[in-house]
């Protein structure tokens, strides 16, 4: 083999590593990232089954119906308040890991190259 060739070979096959390493990075942020999520969404469970639950407990000491329907309808509007920020935290921590895994595949350049 020529000079030529065995620096082609070489800058090829550093290339190849670079890729791999950087794919193993990004595997491993992968699984950090679904552990993050997870979580938030466990907690966000957790905290719309205590709010539910203190809802019940407020409905079960009202004096009249009234009562009941006021209780309900403040939990109702409340739990719809709580899903939108919910769904629009879980959407920004979603963009977040697709930005930061393009960013990680991109290499040293960020994805421009």
């Amino acid at each position: 083999m020529n000079d030529q060739t065995t620096n082609a070979a070489d800058r090829a096959a550093a290339a190849m590593q670079d890729a791999g390493e950087r794919m193993r990075a990004a595997g491993s942020q992968m699984a950090d990232q679904g552990s993050q999520f997870s979580l938030r969404i466990l907690s966000q469970a957790e905290s719309n089954t205590q709010e539910a639950f203190r809802a019940m407990r407020a409905a079960a000491q009202a004096n009249d119906i009234n009562e009941v329907m006021r209780i309900q309808s403040e939990y109702l509007r409340a739990q719809g308040e709580r899903s939108m920020a919910q769904a629009r935290e879980v959407g920004e921590l979603i963009a977040q890991f697709g930005r930061n895994a393009v960013g990680q595949m991109g290499g040293p350049t960020g994805g421009q190259g």
